[in-house]
């Protein structure tokens, strides 16, 4: 039994049981996969997968006890060349963080300059999804860390750490009516916004769950007539007269929205927790815990290895 024939297994699952696809990310031959496969079958001396013909359709019993083992394995084999390469160039490496586009473009930039700055011989690689593939992208270990929301705390095999707290504004263009009524001194109501059609995130995204809460909990039936995933489409069509945005305080800036106005509505959704999210087992290189510290200064390396320790739904988990 080697690695190649467990990575083999592993990716098999990963892709579906697609064994090209399996090739393509391994970087390898599709007969070599299923020559990889068959041996260790044979070492194991059960069949891993239900077949029809040469197609593989599923995992047998055997393969399906056998699979987070190999991912154990796997895992631990990944923390071994981490660990090795810590101390054999402590401030070379690759980081790589999963995050929504809302994360990436109003939150992130900052940590990411002052990281970069004092970490040049680190490469950054950057990617963007939703909540779901984030998570998805952090377990299957594609992923250092994942950024989000929105379902990272779902996760058993995640530690998901909170770094800030946020809330909505709604934004409409200079001149409407509700504008006026905030200038005004009139406190904005879920009546106001239900009277208008709305453009918003799309379930799922950015703190969407707690703007649909808002007006379940209150009876009132909102009217979304557009929904995206990032702010800055929200804020074009709200230029345009389309409808009223509500979208995340971070993503407003009056210097670069203008002609926009940006009113609070922090009393009528409730607030929102953006975590940062790390494979439960996985060895962290230090400038990754240089990287999570910067982006939320509360989050120390004792902190997070704390967490990383703890038991899923313990208090150190997600603190």
């Amino acid at each position: 039994m080697n690695f190649q024939q467990l990575r083999s297994f592993r990716e098999t699952v990963r892709q579906g049981f697609n064994l090209t696809g399996v090739a393509e990310a391994l970087n390898t031959s599709q007969p070599g996969v299923s020559r990889q496969l068959k041996e260790l079958e044979e070492e194991l001396g059960v069949e891993l997968f239900v077949r029809a013909g040469r197609r593989f359709l599923g995992l047998t019993e055997p393969g399906k006890a056998l699979l987070p083992h190999v991912e154990r394995l796997l895992l631990e084999a990944e923390n071994v060349r981490r660990v090795g390469a810590d101390f054999a160039s402590a401030e070379q490496g690759l980081l790589t963080i999963a995050a929504t586009h809302t994360q990436a473009r109003y939150a992130l930039p900052s940590a990411v300059k002052d990281f970069c700055a004092a970490h040049p011989q680190v490469s950054l690689h950057l990617v963007q999804g939703s909540p779901r593939q984030i998570a998805a992208q952090v377990l299957s270990g594609e992923v250092d860390l994942g950024v989000a929301t929105e379902a990272l705390s779902e996760y058993p095999d995640l530690v998901a750490l909170p770094c800030y707290r946020w809330t909505h504004v709604v934004v409409v263009a200079e001149g409407h009516e509700l504008a006026r009524r905030d200038a005004a001194g009139h406190r904005l109501t879920l009546q106001d916004l239900a009277a208008h059609p709305l453009i918003s995130y799309e379930p799922g995204y950015t703190g969407r769950g707690h703007i649909d809460e808002a007006f379940a909990k209150a009876g009132l039936q909102a009217r979304f007539v557009l929904q995206a995933m990032d702010a800055d489409v929200i804020k074009t069509y709200v230029e345009l007269g389309i409808g009223v945005g509500v979208i995340a305080s971070v993503a407003f800036d009056e210097t670069r929205d203008r002609g926009l106005v940006a009113i609070d509505a922090r009393h009528l959704f409730a607030t929102n927790t953006t975590r940062v999210a790390i494979k439960r087992g996985s060895y962290l290189r230090g400038y990754v815990f240089a990287f999570i510290q910067t982006f939320a200064p509360t989050l120390t390396r004792p902190v997070i290895e704390a967490a990383l320790a703890s038991a899923p739904g313990t208090a150190a988990d997600g603190l």
